[in-house]
């Protein structure tokens, strides 16, 4: 399983987001490249929270687990606020348009991944689901893309699932960082001469991952994928923003 690494923001960041003097129109490049980073943490954020009721969604012997939509939106908005400080359930008047109105369409899209996943999650007799954070990552980052103008993607290297290859710009940024220490700073760029934001956060294996992508290398895991032979800290992947500075 591929769990994220905590992204913890920075303070300056935090503290510009909330401070009332800046505002879209006035540095829209600052805004947009805000909502990156605030996009790839709640979609972390939800990542978490899967991790961390995997064994009750695996649990084969309960039927209704409880792990609602409403239930799940409530622990992901708690996740996001420890990791930012921001409280989306009242979000704050200076908080940014663009980061309101694109974050709000990430929850809703997130709760529908979990909706729509709610036969799999309460179906008893049944031990794993395929409902870990990887598969809640796709699905809400496509949910939420197939409605705007605006990316978000989990990469690899070596998907698992093609839909999840790399393109060009991402191959290149992934095989950089897969040689440099782990590190939760994203990569954050500007191409096509300023009119489209690049963001790339890395995401690193830990203990939990090597149950299906540690070793041996190449025995089937419990998903029936053959195991890369991964170890803790090394590079598992990324979530992938793509903005357009003419994103409206």
């Amino acid at each position: 399983m591929i769990v994220p690494s905590k992204v913890l923001l920075p303070v300056g960041l935090i503290l510009s987001l909330l401070c009332p003097q800046i505002g879209w129109t006035q540095d829209s490049h600052k805004e947009i490249e805000q909502t990156a980073q605030l996009l790839t943490t709640l979609l972390n954020a939800g990542r978490v929270v899967v991790e961390r009721n995997q064994s009750l969604i695996n649990d084969p012997a309960q039927g209704d687990k409880g792990f609602t939509p409403e239930v799940f939106e409530r622990l992901m908005l708690d996740e996001f606020f420890h990791q930012t400080g921001i409280d989306l359930k009242h979000p704050p008047s200076s908080l940014p348009a663009l980061a309101k109105e694109l974050l709000a369409a990430l929850i809703l899209a997130s709760k529908e991944v979990v909706r729509d996943a709610q036969f799999v999650i309460n179906q008893r007799g049944i031990g794993y689901k395929n409902f870990i954070p990887a598969t809640f990552g796709s699905q809400a980052a496509r949910k939420f893309s197939n409605r705007s103008r605006v990316t978000i993607k989990q990469t690899t290297l070596n998907p698992r699932n093609l839909k999840n290859s790399p393109d060009t710009y991402e191959e290149m940024i992934l095989a950089r960082l897969a040689t440099l220490p782990a590190s939760t700073t994203p990569v954050v760029e500007w191409i096509d001469g300023g009119r489209l934001l690049r963001t790339v956060m890395p995401i690193y294996y830990t203990e939990d991952c090597l149950a299906c992508h540690g070793n041996p290398k190449g025995i089937l895991d419990i998903s029936g994928y053959p195991r890369e032979g991964a170890q803790v800290g090394e590079l598992a992947g990324a979530i992938s923003i793509q903005i357009p500075s003419d994103h409206r």
